[in-house]
């Protein structure tokens, strides 16, 4: 059985940094490509970053472009996103996915999804 759990979302003040975590397991996880994925309330659920099997190509949406890092370990079997210099449009669920081909941001094509953890970014 797949889980992905989702942590690390906080309250946070604009201009502060937060590190998001997502722990798989019930999969083999470099085998897979993870993407994080973002959705605030009454809007679609938008493609954050994204990080191939091996860790090499990264992937970003423009409105995060050079603050925010995605990585991973591939022996812990987990995906980080490092957000800095965050804003009260950050606000939103944050979602990690997995899926076995390359990064999409179709959200769509991933095949397994966590909970989410909730970022809240005050003014």
């Amino acid at each position: 059985q797949v889980q992905l759990v989702e942590s690390g979302g906080a309250l946070v003040q604009a201009g502060g940094s937060l590190r998001l975590s997502c722990a798989a397991s019930g999969l083999t996880f470099s085998s897979y490509s993870m993407g994080w994925f973002r959705q605030a309330p009454g809007k679609e659920r938008d493609f954050v970053a994204g990080i191939g099997r091996s860790g090499i190509n990264t992937y970003y949406a423009d409105f995060v472009k050079g603050r925010v890092t995605i990585s991973r370990d591939n022996v812990k079997n987990t995906v980080y996103l490092q957000m800095n210099s965050l804003k009260p449009e950050d606000t939103a669920v944050y979602y990690c996915a997995v899926r076995r081909g390359v990064v999409s941001t179709e959200s769509v094509l991933y095949e397994y999804w966590g909970q989410g953890t909730q970022v809240t970014v005050s003014s």
